[in-house]
């Protein structure tokens, strides 16, 4: 019993992040791009050029178009993520249809439709993405290629598979701005929904070099509550014995560390890096996902 009610409680957790997220993309769509005429990214870029040229619904064509493309990919991405692809894509195409214009569409500058088109969808498709679903169509292209290819990032690869229907969008409506306009908000889509996903978690990461390793990892855990890994190193020149105190912590807790560990030891060799994901106790822990 308590199983099936934990169940229960994730696939409500699950629907509401879809919703919510379908929510920031039917109102970037439509309520911004469409007005705007933009050349649109992705599936969504598609169905808006069949909604101005033969005024089918954007819902229902993505819906159509969505068919064969989940069908290649189904056995790549794993049951359980098709499955919930397919869930959040109907949502958000029925918001997209009949959620959306009960919202004001906002008939403003292109620029600033443009950037709210980028920022609402890249909130939206990143918070759909963070719960290893999507909305289908080119999103199922996406994430087959971050499957192949892990270390390629979620918004680039979004951003060279969209440049394409952009650049139809563009030539079929002869609309040069139209064009520059799509790249800013294909741009602004990649930046906001990689921020979202993997900014949040970003952090540092320091080596510090010392012969004086466990009064260091005491002064971090000291000044930040963080743990810390001695490594053991040599010295190329000298071939001296030295310790190689690691430690990832957060972009404001680096610089308190900086400071103690200098105190401590001011002969030691300290080098800071950007870390884009920190993943462990105390930071976001890995959600395992796409289960077959």
């Amino acid at each position: 019993m308590k199983h099936y009610k934990n169940k229960l409680q994730e696939l409500i957790v699950q629907l509401l992040w879809e919703l919510v997220g379908s929510i920031f993309i039917a109102i970037g769509i439509y309520n911004f791009a469409v007005q705007a005429e933009f050349p649109m990214t992705g599936f969504s870029g598609i169905s808006i050029i069949l909604y101005q040229l033969f005024n089918v619904p954007i819902g229902l064509s993505t819906i159509l178009l969505n068919i064969p493309v989940a069908i290649i990919c189904y056995k790549l991405l794993g049951k359980k993520f098709f499955i919930s692809s397919i869930r959040c894509m109907i949502i958000s195409s029925v918001i997209i249809d009949y959620i959306a214009p009960l919202f004001p569409v906002y008939e403003g500058s292109r620029l600033l439709a443009a950037l709210c088109t980028g920022i609402f969808g890249g909130i939206g498709y990143a918070l759909i993405y963070c719960r290893n679903s999507s909305t289908g169509g080119s999103d199922f292209i996406i994430m087959a290629v971050k499957a192949l290819r892990p270390h390629l990032s979620i918004g680039n690869i979004a951003f060279c598979s969209d440049i394409g229907i952009i650049l139809i969008g563009g030539i079929i409506f002869k609309d040069v701005d139209g064009i520059i306009y799509g790249m800013i908000v294909n741009y602004i889509f990649a930046i906001v929904t990689d921020k979202i996903m993997y900014g949040m978690n970003s952090g540092k990461m320091t080596l510090i070099v010392t012969e004086h390793g466990e009064k260091i990892c005491q002064v971090i855990d000291d000044v930040s509550q963080r743990g810390s890994t001695i490594l053991h190193g040599q010295g190329g020149y000298q071939g001296d014995k030295k310790q190689v105190v690691m430690c990832a912590c957060s972009n404001k807790e680096m610089f308190t560390v900086q400071q103690a560990v200098k105190e401590v030891d001011p002969l030691s060799f300290m080098i800071i890096l950007e870390s884009n994901e920190v993943h462990g106790e105390g930071f976001k822990m890995v959600q395992i996902g796409g289960e077959n």
